[in-house]
């Protein structure tokens, strides 16, 4: 019963809003043509009843069968309701000034009445100060979703042996096959990596959204990912079905062995909680894989102990840990030999600025470190902007990222 109040409560605030926008569109559409008018005003409804019975209706579609469906639904109400959200604050704000107005009329000292009506200027002003998010977020799925973007760094440390002295190392993280809806531009990007021509490749993370299933149809495209020297990966946050309902422990784990294996079918070497040893010319480095650890709420699978066991003489070792918070949290004070750290998890929230190197990003206010490279004494950490998306099927200034790592011994 709760649930039901819940959804009566939300579908009250969205219809308020719509009310709101309405005002404003009836408004500014006076001057048409009755029968433009008349059609203009219809369809702002139709368009907003559609839109909101798509999401009620949302548990009761297949996502087996109509996954895409699903997620078509969710974006057009998600741009539609950030837009007249927009206009909605916007017109509120002229309400209270409207307000204050109408009191400070009330004064008989007060000689000149200010008018407190609403002008067109203003419900125009509202409506496109709603249409401004809704285009944004339409370029931003439409073009950025799939935007990918090279980025390249030199990192340097006196302890890489002179065998490992420029290699190329490439990262993605954060696949998210469960939102994608274009495998051609998926493909593209793998086909962009492997045109770097990496030594060695690692993926950190989030290979799914819920469930397995989700990756079935993209793990011939990410088996193309190629490197000479090996693939490694580790397990995200989303990899461990933490966030969907299961019938039973054991289904969960099921699943979990599921997305083990696909690894291993994508010729990565999923590394839980342990670690390998790469030699070249004589000369070894070691490859340190971490499970899922990060500050929060995230469930904490990862046993950095573990993961470095038998490592201790190794002159340079990089560690693959999904969430960037484990930096400051455990690794920089408790293993001060772990040379170079990779992450993925914040998607630099997949909405920012990024002109130069200047950045910002709203994740920057829960995330100290949320993209690019970081450097502390001889300690780096490089946080991958990630590959996929969730949530919101698009990017908007935050584009989806391809790692190119120059390793440099100083």
């Amino acid at each position: 019963m709760s649930r039901i109040y819940f959804v009566v409560f939300i579908v009250s605030i969205y219809l308020i809003i719509d009310v709101y926008v309405f005002i404003a569109l009836r408004s500014i559409t006076e001057g048409m043509n009755p029968v433009w008018r008349r059609a203009t005003l219809i369809g702002y409804w139709v368009i907003s009843l559609v839109s909101l019975t798509g999401v009620l209706l949302y548990r009761q579609i297949d996502p087996k069968q109509l996954g895409n469906l699903r997620l078509y639904i969710t974006t057009f109400f998600f741009v539609l309701f950030i837009g007249k959200l927009f206009s909605t604050v916007f017109l509120m704000l002229e309400d209270i000034r409207r307000g204050v107005t109408w009191l400070v009329n009330l004064f008989p000292f007060v000689e000149e009445k200010h008018s407190t009506s609403r002008s067109d200027f203003m419900h125009k002003s509202a409506l496109i100060a709603g249409a401004i998010p809704v285009a944004t977020m339409s370029f931003g799925i439409i073009s950025g979703a799939h935007d990918y973007r090279v980025r390249k760094r030199v990192v340097h440390s006196p302890n890489l042996p002179k065998a490992f002295d420029g290699i190329r190392i490439a990262q993605i993280s954060d696949i998210h096959t469960g939102s994608f809806f274009n495998k051609t531009a998926v493909a593209g990007g793998v086909d962009l990596l492997n045109e770097q021509k990496p030594d060695l490749a690692f993926f950190t993370g989030d290979l799914v959204n819920n469930k397995s299933e989700e990756a079935k149809d993209y793990l011939d495209i990410f088996k193309k990912v190629g490197a000479p020297l090996g693939v490694f990966s580790v397990m995200g946050n989303h990899d461990y079905g933490d966030y969907s309902s299961w019938a039973s422990p054991a289904a969960k784990q099921k699943d979990i062995q599921n997305i083990h294996e696909m690894h291993g079918y994508m010729g990565y070497d999923l590394l839980l909680n342990e670690n390998r040893t790469l030699k070249v010319d004589g000369e070894e480095i070691a490859i340190l894989g971490c499970e899922n650890w990060g500050t929060g709420r995230f469930a904490k699978y990862g046993d950095l102990s573990k993961t470095i066991q038998g490592t201790e003489e190794q002159a340079y070792k990089i560690l693959l840990s999904h969430d960037p918070s484990h930096w400051d949290a455990q690794i920089k004070p408790e293993h001060k030999d772990i040379d170079l750290t990779l992450s993925g998890h914040t998607h630099g929230m997949q909405f920012g600025v990024e002109i130069g190197n200047f950045r910002w990003s709203p994740v920057q206010y829960r995330y100290k470190q949320w993209a690019d490279l970081y450097q502390e004494g001889n300690q780096s950490l490089y946080v991958n902007r990630g590959y996929g998306f969730i949530g919101y099927p698009g990017r908007i200034g935050i584009l989806p990222e391809i790692t190119i790592l120059e390793l440099k011994r100083s």
